[in-house]
């Protein structure tokens, strides 16, 4: 690709070219930019360079002659990168005139590459940096065949029409505030229709599940993330403290030291614990604008948030209850293909050896007894714990990251809490954070695109829409409204002027699962016809059956651990 694009753009300067999970990319320096219509011409002429059948050909040189071959390019990237390297030696690869530097390795030949497609161009700061120059990135990607190719596009274009940005804006669930505060959401009535249900469903089974629930400010002073280690370890992600009364507050990012001034406050023994505190609490993290994404990367928002101190003997019992848990409730919501990994101890960690392998064997314990499938990450736990993730799978077998299960030596410690031990000593808890969820608003934008918008009746904003078909029944539509909301339901009504068509179009476009019609016979008998999205016309009932049917078919799945 990168020999295409200089040959049909000779000033475009290259700069790195990875692989990544669908394919790769490469980045450019092109101040004129790219277009959408530039990449079916540069794909046209990267098929002629596999026609070619040019040879990759690998060449190991010194840094010296590597410099003196890009500096004649005029390739400043390269020198750049060459900088950055260690070893006296690097490897160049080349293929027809084209030469890059690169580790490799490659295919033989160009011909070897059966079925290509480029996707889309965008920009990139050099090094992810926003102060170094914007780049422009054209990503691509390459299959066996040509079948395969074709069914990843469908993929592509299956997940463009799930986009729950366009959806969110055409059923009106949500929107950013762009102007006024970008990265913050605005749930629309609709949205926080969805939402409620989200949040009640939450709450019900976190307090069956032994849970407490908790609520904590949305500021406190900069000591608190000071001793938390936050301020240190997380300043980049968090905004500048304001000026209270010449005292320093901060928004907070995490809810985790709230819930542990909770917890010292209590003044607990051993026969209190495991103390369970869970709190749908909003924080705010500062994201750099280039990476803001609809509902997936925002800079306010909502963590299904909750921590669980216990002896370190509780333990293991505690994370398997907190993994039936999440495997309960995604699979409530729809998602029962995951991803189970666990994270172990890092390079750089709090805590001593003997409490990390305790816990990592407390959490892979958790693992083998729940008989759930998981692969191991060597040293990728976080510095203060091991941890579990678990990935959903989504309709198009996409992995989202939503819930995980970490546990953590550093913040007792930071804070000094403790607990009466049956010694009469004090002891020091084993914290455990977890969510089930990851946050209100990704979640929600996941759920959006997983079901197309087109979601479970116990999940629909709108779940019946009446349509009255002149104005005389719109009496009689009005007392079934009120009755189907009386028993709890979400139902609107169409008192348009439109033609009944059009109305049910409306209703059909909207996503709505059921439609009671009424006209003029169906006012006079007392009963309504009931419409169903999915299963088509389910005939004529009396407005209290219309109801009761409605009401037996709201019922929240009950999820399997």
């Amino acid at each position: 690709m990168a020999d295409a694009v200089q040959q049909l753009f000779p000033a475009a300067k290259i700069t790195i070219g990875p692989v990544i999970e669908h394919g790769f990319y490469y980045d450019f320096d092109f101040p004129q930019g790219f277009t959408p219509e530039d990449l079916p011409r540069i794909e046209a002429r990267m098929r002629e360079i596999i026609v070619r059948d040019h040879p990759f050909a690998r060449e190991e040189v010194s840094k010296a002659e590597a410099r003196s071959l890009f500096a004649a390019k005029g390739e400043s990237y390269k020198l750049e990168i060459l900088d950055g390297i260690s070893d006296d030696r690097v490897t160049l690869y080349r293929h027809g005139d084209f030469v890059d530097l690169c580790k490799g390795p490659h295919v033989e030949r160009t011909g070897a590459i059966k079925a290509i497609k480029l996707l889309k161009v965008s920009g990139a700061y050099w090094r992810g940096n926003e102060k170094n120059p914007m780049l422009q990135r054209i990503y691509g990607t390459a299959f066996d065949t040509e079948e395969a190719l074709q069914e990843y596009v469908h993929r592509l274009e299956e997940a463009e029409r799930r986009d729950h940005r366009k959806l969110g804006a055409h059923l009106g669930l949500f929107s950013t505030m762009d102007q006024y505060g970008p990265g913050l959401i605005l749930w629309h009535p609709k949205g926080a229709r969805v939402r409620r249900v989200i949040e009640d469903y939450w709450r019900e089974a976190h307090q069956r599940a032994g849970y407490e629930l908790v609520y904590s400010p949305h500021i406190a002073r900069l000591d608190l993330w000071k001793t938390s280690g936050h301020w240190d370890f997380y300043r980049e992600s968090m905004y500048s403290p304001m000026d209270l009364d010449g005292v320093a507050y901060e928004l907070k990012p995490m809810n985790c030291p709230f819930h542990i001034q909770i917890f010292q406050k209590e003044a607990l023994s051993y026969r209190d614990l495991p103390m369970r505190m869970a709190e749908l609490g909003t924080v705010y993290r500062y994201e750099r604008s280039g990476v803001l994404h609809g509902l997936m990367r925002v800079r306010g928002f909502t963590q299904d948030d909750a921590h669980i101190f216990c002896t370190p003997e509780q333990l293991q019992a505690e994370v398997r209850a907190v993994l039936q848990f999440v495997l309960a409730m995604l699979s409530t919501f729809g998602f029962t293909q995951y991803d189970i990994v666990l994270s172990t101890k890092p390079e750089k960690y709090v805590g001593t050896d003997d409490l990390w392998d305790r816990a990592t064997a407390a959490l892979e314990g958790a693992l083998t007894a729940q008989g759930v499938a998981y692969t191991v990450d060597p040293g990728e736990g976080v510095f203060y714990g091991p941890k579990i993730d678990v990935k959903i799978r989504d309709v198009l077998d996409r992995a989202w990251q939503c819930s995980t299960i970490q546990v953590d030596f550093n913040l007792p410690e930071r804070y000094q809490i403790s607990y009466a031990g049956a010694d009469g000593a004090k002891h020091r808890p084993i914290m455990v954070h977890r969510a089930l969820l990851g946050s209100l608003e990704r979640f929600f934008g996941i759920l959006i695109e997983h079901y197309a918008g087109d979601f479970p009746l116990w999940l629909a904003p709108v779940q019946a829409v009446v349509i009255p078909i002149t104005d005389s029944q719109g009496e009689v539509a009005q007392r079934l409204v009120a009755a189907c909301r009386a028993a709890g339901l979400r139902v609107d009504c169409d008192l348009s002027q439109e033609k009944l068509g059009a109305k049910i179009r409306q209703a059909e476009l909207q996503k709505i699962p059921y439609m009671l019609v009424l006209g003029k016979r169906e006012a006079e008998a007392g009963t309504v016809s009931v419409r169903s999205r999915k299963d088509g016309d389910r005939g004529a009932m009396t407005l209290e059956a219309c109801v009761t049917h409605l009401v037996n078919a709201n019922r929240v799945p009950q999820g399997k651990r």
